[in-house]
């Protein structure tokens, strides 16, 4: 009997030891979730032409893609709890304005491309393009929306989707073997960067580069030999590798598009 209750509680024992060692494993498993499920309160304004898309350029370093499709109408400026010092450009959100007499029940998407100087730092503040901001109101209603100012609304963050779109790096004006700065854009899933590295050719150390500003990376010393493989992290931990993406007779101001993307 004593046996039969030692084999039961080295039975436990072994199951209770393999429970904690599983969920150990999932503890440190990245988590790869950009969408939110729940709306969290804000508020927004609208800068530009009342049809506009916004302002050209941004505090991103996005330049005239704001103006153009996928980006065109969708832009958006958040203060400094999103922009986060330019670690928040390129991630995506929906915003719905709560004024049932003006408003629609639909969500406006949009991508955060610039900052909003000014804008409010103890709370969570978007500042839309005009035609994003007039989106959000039932039929015939955008100028009245337009006219109120700033309206209450919530949000939340949503994946990035750029169908047919392959991530693409822009290599700065001013870049050199020395000094290589990128610029990433129409990266979908969290649509932000956690961090990035380069591999230059002939190597198999990966380069940490460092966080310039906006959505603007560099590389500082060298000289580095191309083609160069850059790695990029999400702020959720998914990452990808684009190999060779950069090739040897590279120059600043061109952007070189890769094969990958975090979606299909």
């Amino acid at each position: 009997m004593q046996l039969h209750r030692s084999k039961l509680s080295l039975l436990f024992l072994s199951l209770a030891l393999n429970l904690t060692l599983l969920r150990a494993a999932a503890a440190v498993q990245p988590q790869h979730h950009a969408l939110d499920l729940h709306w969290h309160p804000g508020t927004a304004t609208w800068y530009g032409d009342p049809e506009g898309d916004g302002s050209t350029g941004g505090a991103c370093g996005y330049g005239t893609m704001v103006d153009v499709r996928p980006l065109r109408a969708r832009v958006g400026a958040v203060g400094p709890l999103l922009f986060m010092n330019g670690e928040g450009c390129g991630a995506c959100y929906k915003v719905k304005c709560l004024d049932s007499s003006m408003c629609s029940r639909r969500a406006v998407t949009v991508i955060i491309t610039d900052e909003c100087p000014g804008c409010p730092t103890d709370q969570t503040h978007f500042d839309l393009s005009g035609a994003a901001f007039g989106r959000m109101a039932i039929a015939g209603e955008n100028g009245q929306l337009r006219n109120r100012g700033q309206i209450p609304v919530v949000y939340r963050r949503t994946p990035c989707k750029y169908p047919g779109r392959k991530i693409a790096f822009h290599v700065n004006e001013g870049s050199t073997p020395f000094w290589l700065s990128l610029l990433v854009e129409f990266e979908d899933a969290e649509g932000d960067i956690g961090s990035m590295h380069i591999q230059e050719a002939g190597s198999s150390e990966w380069l940490e580069m460092s966080h310039l500003w906006g959505a603007n990376w560099c590389l500082n010393g060298g000289p580095i030999k191309g083609p160069f493989s850059v790695k990029l992290s999400t702020s959720t931990g998914r990452s990808l590798s684009a190999r060779d993406v950069i090739p040897s007779n590279w120059v600043p101001k061109a952007t070189y598009t890769s094969r990958l993307n975090f979606y299909p």
